[in-house]
């Protein structure tokens, strides 16, 4: 089955009016393969300003939400009011939101459940950090994680799967693309044997941590890498070229 290659851009806490109104004009007149789906993950505050100047075939999503749909809780959004301005996907679980800033696997398993009830796509982050890999559990870590995520999973179709090596974002380093599709390959095998077949050849596995122009056709190459999730390099005009690393 083949999967439609999945390009995601996060954005961190990073732009303001002007220069992403001018990422957002350099995405809408350049060439992208229509062959990819494409989706911005824009801080809450621009989630509006994002979805009204991007062009519709981009997808926009928040970078993270709450497991309830209203409430007092303080400096938090919930789904509900993601969709309310237009966008249809979050991102949740990444590195970020795990390590600086404490959440659990047991929380990022209800946003997820709640997201996805609440009908948004999940781009649902997972990934080792350095001292792990060095220690050999790198796939004890990453299958506990997306154990807590597959658990809160009804309809798999919303969800894609992002790999994400924590030593390789934002510090220059990639993991090459043999230890990517290593990884991607276990992690496919994973939900063979403890979701289903279908789920395990149908669902989009992307790869996240230092993603370039120059790194991506490589990486983009491999058997069941089927995608990426784009830092730094998707605030500059070269997220172009890695949208059509398959091009």
């Amino acid at each position: 089955m083949s999967r439609k290659f999945f390009v995601g851009g996060n954005w961190k806490m990073n732009g303001d009016k002007k220069s992403l109104g001018e990422l957002i004009q350099t995405m809408n007149g350049g060439k992208v393969d229509p062959n990819v789906e494409v989706v911005c993950g824009a801080p809450s505050i621009y989630l509006d300003f994002a979805r009204s100047k991007l062009d519709a075939k981009f997808g926009v999503a928040a970078q993270n939400c709450y497991k309830v749909p209203k409430g007092a809780f303080t400096g938090e959004i919930s789904p509900a009011m993601i969709k309310d301005c237009g966008v249809n996907w979050v991102i949740l679980g990444h590195s970020e939101r795990r390590h600086v800033f404490g959440e659990s696997d047991e929380l990022i398993g209800q946003k997820t459940a709640h997201a996805l009830e609440s009908g948004l796509g999940v781009i649902a982050c997972i990934g080792e950090k350095l001292d792990e890999r060095e220690g050999g559990i790198t796939e004890k870590v990453v299958f506990a994680q997306t154990k807590v995520i597959a658990d809160n999973v009804k309809d798999w179709s919303k969800v894609v799967l992002a790999y994400e090596p924590v030593w390789a974002i934002g510090t220059g380093k990639t993991a090459s693309p043999q230890q990517a599709q290593e990884v991607h390959e276990k992690l496919r095998e994973w939900l063979k044997t403890n979701v289903s077949e279908a789920v395990a050849n149908s669902v989009r596995i992307i790869y996240g941590g230092s993603v370039t122009g120059g790194t991506c056709k490589e990486l983009a190459s491999q058997k069941d890498v089927d995608g990426f999730l784009v830092g730094g390099a998707s605030l500059k005009p070269e997220f172009i070229d890695i949208i059509n690393a398959k091009a």
